[in-house]
């Protein structure tokens, strides 16, 4: 079955390190999920993110709850780092996040790349609801982090 790729650019106005480091906290992970997800990271904190950090989490899809584990791949502060999935729903996922210097702050930049299980179920599937709602996990993402991260460090405005 072929993979499928999302991919999405934000602007944020906050410097590239401030950007990071927010990433780099896994804790923050429940800040962008939306409800509906029922995010939970099972993983004990405080967790300091390198290559090879293993990060236990439990989400619910359709009612159903799910394990993710995933391994940081790569990770190159403050610029990039890649998470795949090791134990999950999907049958492929691996997760490039990128951050850019800009004018006006950093650009984020995620690729994700993803194959579904279970063959032609897995395409119809794609096709009838998971693009769609990955794409909704990925827009209210992009809003939460517009909110969180416009905000002075620490200020409240």
């Amino acid at each position: 079955m072929p993979d499928h790729l999302l991919e999405f650019r934000l602007l944020l106005p906050a410097s590239r390190e401030r950007v990071f480091e927010f990433f780099a906290t896994p804790e923050n992970l429940t800040a962008i999920t939306p409800g509906w997800l029922g995010f939970t990271l099972l993983t004990p904190g405080p967790i300091t993110v390198t290559a090879g950090t293993v990060l236990d989490c439990r989400i619910r899809w359709l009612g159903l709850p799910l394990r993710w584990r995933s391994l940081i791949r790569e990770y190159d502060p403050p610029s990039r780092f890649v998470d795949v999935q090791v134990i999950g729903p999907y049958a492929r996922w691996e997760h490039r996040h990128m951050f850019l210097r800009a004018e006006g702050g950093t650009v984020v930049e995620d690729r994700v790349t993803y194959r579904l299980p279970l063959g032609p179920a897995g395409q119809l599937a794609h096709r009838l609801c998971v693009r769609r709602q990955l794409e909704s996990i990925c827009a209210y993402r992009q809003d939460r982090l517009r909110s969180l991260l416009a905000r002075p460090p620490g200020g409240s405005s």
